[in-house]
This record gives structure tokens, sequence and C-alpha cells, in this order.
């Protein structure tokens, strides 16, 4: 079911959805003002920790012994810290540093006008589909490309073609491949596939995309392998391994974050003069959060915070379990839905999702929330494509979303 009025849907007045706003400004405010040294030290610290991880990996991959007794130790050792290096700088520090959270220290190294990331996607084209894409347009059907990330169905009221028969080899295909994966996404696949794609664009897009990916390669496959000498192959080895956990460690951290039970989806009448309490509405009810200890949180990037990351994606990760604490509350004085559950159990769910969607509706039931008692007579929403509507047919972004450019074209007021 996917939504077109979140007020309604929700059952609450005029007056209660403006004082959820100005309650959840409220938090943003304290936060803001709230933020310091601790912070500072916080973000510095998980940077140092993250670069002392990927030089002892490297040092233990380029130094270990021939002989086999005590190559496999250290190749197994090396994978494992790049490994754990790849997700902590991928997750917590430049998905993090690319929203703007650590803006405000003014450190232009921390600064995410400057960060580019170790993957394959350029930060500029990242900061677009994402920061301005998928965060302003949550989870909005023709609008998010999040959604399925233009290749799997997620939602009942996309159109279902045959191609989508294969969605669960494409799922293993995408999360193995996931930098991969997002390295096109701002490209809009369906775009390309419908001709109606900028080919100028596109050319740029995919210079862009050449040019980082063929680095990332250069790096992981050539440059640290040589400097490893004998060992070049367990360098190869012990390199791919680590891409490949980072890889489906994202992955799942992402999709456990939109699609399980409980994360709706909206159709774009809700756009239509979103005020910026409804905006916050639809975050709420947009995403899913997901339980753990501090490490998992932090390997994640402290997006098992979900719900609160999409209300608030400028302001410090390290912050969001404490916010996470008066969302809920509001969301029970409110009696707003708070999506939550183990990390298992989200992903089953979500992978649940992806198997039942390959197939037609007709042959499948729906796991979403019922339709409120008040809507006896609501219909299901016509079908929609997977992709998303250009840039010039999109509103102007929220402040909070963070910057975007097209390489000096044009800064995102």
């Amino acid at each position: 079911m996917a939504i077109a009025d979140v007020q309604e849907y929700t059952h609450l007045t005029d007056d209660e959805v403006e004082q959820i706003g100005r309650e959840l400004d409220r938090i943003r405010a304290d936060v803001e003002a709230s933020r310091g040294a601790a912070d500072a030290a916080y973000i510095n610290r998980m940077i140092k920790v993250q670069r002392g991880l990927a030089a002892a990996a490297r040092v233990t991959l380029m130094t270990t012994c021939h002989s086999k007794k005590a190559r496999v130790p250290g190749a197994v050792a090396g994978a494992t810290m790049l490994g754990l290096a790849k997700i902590l700088e991928n997750m917590e520090i430049g998905h993090n540093v690319m929203h703007g959270q650590w803006d405000w220290m003014n450190d232009p190294e921390i600064h995410s006008s400057n960060w580019e990331w170790d993957t394959a996607q350029p930060a500029e084209q990242w900061k677009h589909s994402h920061n301005y894409i998928h965060h302003q347009f949550t989870n909005v059907l023709g609008y998010d490309n999040d959604i399925g990330y233009g290749v799997l169905r997620m939602a009942r009221e996309q159109r279902w073609n045959p191609a989508n028969l294969g969605q669960p080899v494409y799922n293993a295909l995408l999360a193995s491949l996931f930098q991969w994966g997002v390295a096109l996404h701002d490209l809009d696949l369906e775009k390309i596939r419908k001709g109606e794609k900028d080919p100028k664009e596109m050319k740029r897009q995919l210079k862009q995309i050449w040019r980082k990916g063929r680095n990332q390669a250069l790096k992981d496959y050539v440059v640290y392998p040589a400097l490893s000498g004998p060992h070049w192959r367990t360098t190869i080895k012990a390199n791919a391994t680590a891409n490949l956990a980072r890889n489906l460690w994202s992955y799942m951290i992402i999709f456990c974050g939109h699609f399980p039970d409980g994360a709706m989806h909206f159709t774009e009448e809700e756009l239509e003069d979103e005020t910026r309490s409804e905006w916050y509405l639809r975050q709420i009810l947009g995403a899913a959060n997901f339980e753990g200890g501090r490490l998992l949180h932090i390997l994640s990037g402290n997006l098992g915070f979900q719900i609160e990351h999409h209300l608030f994606p400028d302001l410090p990760s390290n912050r969001y379990a404490e916010i996470s604490e008066r969302v809920r509350a509001l969301c029970d004085k409110y009696d707003l839905p708070y999506t939550t559950g183990p990390l298992h159990r989200q992903y089953g769910q979500t992978l649940r999702t992806i198997m039942k969607l390959s197939l037609p509706n007709r042959f499948t039931s729906s796991d979403s929330p019922p339709e409120p008692p008040n809507r006896p007579d609501a219909v299901e929403a016509p079908p929609v494509d997977k992709g998303r509507k250009s840039d010039a047919e999109l509103p102007p972004r929220r402040s909070e979303l963070g910057g975007w450019s097209r390489s000096g074209i044009g800064r995102a007021s």
C-alpha cells in the first residue's frame, strides 16, 4: 500500500502535525546547540582507528613470510583488518561526512565538500543521488530511485514485468557488487533504458565513474599487490575479500533501513504542498531501525537508527542513540508507528519481499499494514515505473540534506 496523504493515514489534526514538527525542530536545535569537543573527538577517533586498521592490514599483507604456515594466518588477519577498515570508512565516516554531519567543525579535512570516499561512486554523484534525491523524496514512487536501485521491484505498486522473475539473482549480484551498483546509481538506469537520459550528462558521468572505478581497481589490485612483491596473489585475494565483505555489509544495512515490514511507500500526491512537518512524518513512516550494541551501530554507520538519520541527516551520527529516545517517545505520544527489530528479522523480511515481488501481485499477498479503518473505500495505487523525475521536475531541496554540485555547474540552494 502506498500512502497519498500521511496526515490522513496517521489520523492527525493540522495542529497535531505542526506540533510534531515543532517538537522535532526542538530536538534538532538542542543537538545543534550541544555539539562540541566530545563529538569532534569521536569522529577524529573513528578516522584514526580506521586508518590504523588499514595501515596494519597493508603492512601485514606486505610482510607475511613465504611459508604457508605464516602466510595463511597473515592473509586472514590482513583481510579482516582491511575489511573492517573499509566498512568503517564507508559507513561511519564517508557516508556521514558527506552528509555534512561534521561541517560545523570547519575542518577542511572532514568536510562534506572535500571528502572523497574509498568506493567506486564519485562523491559528487553520491551527494546528488543520495543526499538530494533519496533523502528529500524518501520512498516516493517514481521519485526515489533507491526503491530497488533501478534493478529490483520493491513495492507492489511498481509495474511488474517478466524480467522481475530474475530478482533473486539480481539481488545476489547487487549485494556482492554493491559498490559498483551504487557507482551506477546516479546515472538513472530507467531513464537510460527509455532513451530519456541527456547524452552529454550521461557521458560526463560515465567518464567520472570510469576514472574513480579505475583508480579503485588499480589501488586494490595493482599497486598494493605490487608492493607485496612475491605475496601479490595473497594481497589480491585479501583485497577482494575485504571489498566483498564491505559490499555485503553495506548492502544489508541499507536494505534493512528501508524495506522491512512497516517501512512504507508514498505516491507523488503526498508531495503536493508538503510542509516541513509532513516531510518529518514521511521520514518516520518510510524508514526502519534495527537493534544492537554500540559496536554494531558504529560498524553500520549508526544506520541502525535509520529513522533518526532520515529526520536529521546532517546531525552527528554518534548522537542518534540519544535522539532515538526522544523520537520514540514522540511516536508513542501521537500513536505513530516506530518500526524496529533485530537485524536478522529486518533482513529476513526484506529478503522475503524481494522474493515475493519477483512475481505478479496476483500470486502473492501484501505484507503492508492494513488500511486505516476510516478509509474503507481506498484502492490500490496504479502501477508506476521504477526510476525518478529529472532535477528540473523536482522542487528545491531542503537545507538539512547537504550540499551537492555538478562539477562546478552550480550548487543547489
